[in-house]
């Protein structure tokens, strides 16, 4: 198949309101694939590529800018194969190998095909193909029931290998993707809520757990056989001998855990997230820095203990199976609540001691890998900042020709000028996407293929979770997990905040 079809079923999910429509556009597509094209197209028209991340970056993608084709010839197979050596390239001079391949990928793609593949490396693709619809579209294509695909999405960690069982063989081929130890399973995900009194009001009685800033790890027991993995499902086991050896202890045959690892310091107090992060993807001296950062795991879930899945069991009974084989030590600290001033009283303490915040689980939910329900909320201690907009890059997708993603500033009372502190495109509304496409452009003093640079008169208030160290930046800082709040039109440039107060609110000295 054409990469040119799969780019244009994602314009037209972009352009179709109903949800039945995008899943039927899905369906039409995957009837269409080659065995072989299965496994690529469902991750692309979920918003990634089947290597996931490739080691280039948003300034690499910019830069890849070619003169389009001008008739579509690329296949996806071809398309595939090209990402698959720019993901392969390491070592000495990689950067510019990878970008040297991503420019001939570019110039053999059209016009359409470079925007599509701009999105999808940048992680922007918003055509409204992600993996819930995705899954829908692959139900429909196949004639296997919805929850059966899902089950199986959930149990496998891949929706791309799930599609192809699903579209070759049919809902018989779905009957191998269980829970398997050492085949990890997409974790469980939450919404928010503003607060824990909004948690109770939704759950009524809630396991309230401390929400850690760490690495969500799952753990796989079998015997003395003990694998950890990362979120994204990577075996990150070499890098965290001491996760090995507290799972090793544990009174059980087998079992597999989910949980946080974090680095502590001496106080108890958390270690900022970059730094935990630090110890993962580590193959060389592993002793040495284990010494210099320790981690220590918290496990909050056991999904599945000698021999028998327990992910259809309620929340309280794997939480009492948990505090049966977890040390203490390891265990999340928790409580079950029906009581606000309790909760509340909770929440502080987490805050207290450094963390996020709080985890408000029912105790009635089984454990729905992957899924994203109202049955955990997690309640953080949002911060806010007021930065000034330095410049904002075109959209994609359904964001097509607005300006979408910010380039946020704080000022530099030091230097002058402003610190870049990081983008984001994530909280605005059709209505604020519109407003601030026609206001920056007003403010226009420069652009390139994908950036328009504006004066920097533009408030806007911007919550975030973490401010983290960050090579990628000439502050050295950035901002973690970034949305807009609101725009700020009672404030001037003057009136922002300045890059000593970021560096308050990072814990450094200003």
């Amino acid at each position: 198949m054409l990469l040119a079809e799969v780019v244009e079923t994602s314009r037209q999910i972009s352009e179709t309101s109903s949800r039945t429509g995008k899943s039927e556009l899905l369906a039409r597509l995957l009837r269409q694939l080659r065995p072989a094209e299965i496994e690529i197209v469902v991750p692309y028209l979920s918003g990634r590529t089947r290597q996931g991340k490739i080691g280039v970056g948003w300034r690499a993608i910019q830069e890849a800018g070619a003169a389009p084709a001008e008739t579509a010839g690329l296949e996806v197979l071809e398309a595939d194969r090209r990402l698959d050596a720019i993901a392969k390239t390491t070592g000495p001079g990689s950067a510019g190998a990878r970008a040297d391949l991503l420019r001939r990928l570019f110039a053999d793609a059209t016009a359409a095909e470079q925007r599509f593949l701009a999105a999808l490396l940048a992680g922007e693709l918003r055509q409204g193909g992600l993996e819930g619809l995705m899954a829908e579209g692959v139900a429909r294509a196949s004639g296997v029931p919805l929850d059966r695909v899902r089950r199986a999405a959930m149990m496998a960690g891949d929706l791309a290998a799930v599609a192809r069982s699903a579209l070759e063989e049919g809902e018989a081929a779905l009957a191998r993707y269980d829970v398997q130890l050492f085949r990890p399973l997409q974790p469980m995900l939450a919404q928010s809520a503003e607060d824990a009194g909004d948690a109770l009001t939704e759950l009524g009685q809630a396991a309230l757990e401390y929400k850690m800033d760490g690495a969500r790890v799952q753990v796989h027991k079998s015997g003395d056989d003990v694998a950890v993995f990362s979120r994204s499902l990577n075996d990150v086991t070499p890098a965290v001998p001491e996760i090995v050896e507290v799972t090793r202890a544990m009174p059980a045959d087998s079992l597999i855990l989910d949980g946080e690892v974090i680095g502590l310091l001496a106080d108890g107090r958390p270690r900022p997230f970059q730094e935990t992060m630090r110890r993962f993807g580590r193959k060389l001296d592993v002793d040495r820095m284990r010494q210099e950062l320790p981690l220590t795991p918290f496990f909050f879930d056991a999904l599945y203990l000698d021999g028998q899945s327990l992910m259809d069991e309620p929340q309280a009974r794997r939480f009492a199976v948990l505090g049966e084989i977890v040390p203490p030590p390891s265990l999340i600290p928790h409580l079950l609540t029906s009581d606000a001033v309790r909760a509340a009283d909770f929440v502080r303490a987490a805050l207290d001691r450094g963390h996020e915040g709080v985890m408000a689980k029912s105790p009635e939910a089984p454990y729905a890998a992957g899924g994203r329900g109202r049955s955990w909320l997690k309640v953080k201690q949002a911060r806010t900042l007021d930065l000034v907009i330095l410049a904002a890059e075109w959209g994609h997708g359904r964001r097509q020709g607005l300006l979408s993603n910010l380039h946020l500033g704080a000022r530099d009372t030091g230097k002058g000028g402003y610190a870049m502190l990081g983008k984001t495109f994530k909280g605005l509304t059709d209505a604020m996407l519109a407003w601030q496409t026609a206001e920056l452009l007003k403010l226009e003093i420069g652009r390139d293929n994908f950036t328009v640079y504006v004066e920097p008169k533009i408030v806007v208030e911007i919550a975030f979770n973490e401010i983290q160290i960050s090579p990628r930046y000439a502050s050295g800082l950035a901002l973690r997990f970034a949305r807009v709040k609101r725009y700020r039109p009672d404030k001037s440039p003057s009136d922002s905040d300045t890059f000593d107060t970021v560096k308050t609110f990072a814990g450094l000295k200003s």
